[in-house]
C-alpha cells in the first residue's frame, strides 16, 4: 500500500509499569508538559469528524483505519482509565473491521498496536493488560513487514521502543539486540523526524555508549534548527511540544551519564 504519513497522530513513548507481578505496556502521554486540555479537544473533534466518515461506509478501509487512528489519539489524551479503554476498544474495532476487508493493511495493523497500547495501560495491572504486550508485538511486526515507512517508520519505531523498554525473557519481550537493530533502521528509514533520533540517543545513553550517543545528539541538534520548516504549523505543536520536553531530558541524562 501507499505510505501515508500522519503529521498529527505521532506515536507516544512506551513506558513500562510492573504491578502485582504483571508487566504492562502503555503509551505515556506528556500531559504535565503540553497543553493536554488543547489537544484533546481537536483529536475530539477529529474522533466525531472520522467517525461519521467511517459510519457512512465501513467497507472503506481507509475510513476504518483512519478512524481507529483518531480512536488512539482521543485515547492517548483521555483524562480518565475508563474513557481510554472505551476509545481504545472502537480503535479495535475499527481496525479490526479494516482488516477484514483488508488484510495487508499496514496501517490497520498500526493502529490495532496503538489501540492495544492504550487498552493495556488502561486496564493495568492485569493478566489481560500483560498479554497484550505480545500482541502489541505481533502487529507492529506485521505492520513493519507491510509498511516499514508508515508513520515516518513508526511501526519499526515502536517496535524498538518496545524492546528497549520491557524486561527481558522470561518476564517480557525486551532485548537489547532487538532494540538497537530496530531503533537504527528507524533511523536509516526515517533519519529527519525527530523522535527516531531521540529514540535511539536515548537508548545510547542508558547502554552507556558515549560516542554513538554524542554523535546522535548532534543530529538532533541539526534537526532542532529545522523543525519550523519541516514540521510547521498547528498540525504539528503537540510533537513540537513533545519533542521539546524530550530533548531537554535527553540533554540532562546524557550529562548525567557522562559527567567528565
Amino acid at each position: 500500500m501507499a505510505t501515508f504519513y500522519s503529521p498529527a497522530t505521532r506515536p507516544t513513548k512506551l513506558k513500562l509499569v510492573v504491578g502485582s507481578c504483571f508487566l504492562v505496556m502503555f503509551f505515556l502521554a506528556t500531559a504535565a508538559e503540553i497543553p493536554a486540555a488543547k489537544f484533546l479537544a481537536r483529536a475530539q473533534t477529529e474522533f466525531a469528524r472520522t467517525q461519521k466518515v467511517f459510519l457512512a461506509d465501513t467497507n472503506n478501509v481507509t475510513n476504518s483505519w483512519q478512524f481507529a487512528r483518531a480512536c488512539f489519539e482521543v485515547a492517548e489524551l483521555a483524562t480518565n482509565e475508563t474513557q481510554r479503554a472505551t476509545v481504545a476498544k472502537e480503535g479495535i474495532a475499527a481496525s479490526r473491521t479494516a482488516l477484514a476487508r483488508a488484510p495487508k493493511s499496514g496501517a490497520a495493523h498500526y493502529y490495532l498496536a496503538m489501540n492495544y497500547g492504550e487498552l493495556a495501560s488502561a486496564e493495568a495491572p492485569s493478566l489481560a493488560a500483560y498479554k497484550l504486550v505480545h500482541q502489541i508485538e505481533e502487529e507492529f511486526k506485521t505492520a513493519a513487514e507491510l509498511d516499514e515507512k508508515f508513520d515516518h517508520a513508526g511501526p519499526v519505531r515502536n517496535l524498538g521502543q518496545l524492546y528497549f523498554q520491557a524486561p527481558g525473557w522470561p518476564l517480557s519481550v525486551g532485548s537489547k539486540h532487538k532494540a538497537r537493530e530496530w531503533l537504527e533502521r528507524a533511523v536509516t528509514l526515517a533519519p529527519d523526524y525527530p523522535e527516531n533520533q531521540m529514540f535511539l540517543a536515548e537508548a545510547y545513553i542508558k547502554w552507556r555508549q558515549r560516542a554513538e550517543a554524542e554523535k546522535v545528539m548532534q543530529k538532533i541538534e541539526v534537526l532542532w534548527g529545522t523543525l519550523a520548516t519541516n514540521f510547521p504549523g498547528e498540525t504539528w505543536e503537540k510533537s513540537r511540544a513533545e519533542w521539546a520536553a524530550e530533548r531537554a531530558k535527553l540533554i540532562a541524562g546524557f550529562q548525567k551519564a557522562f559527567k567528565n
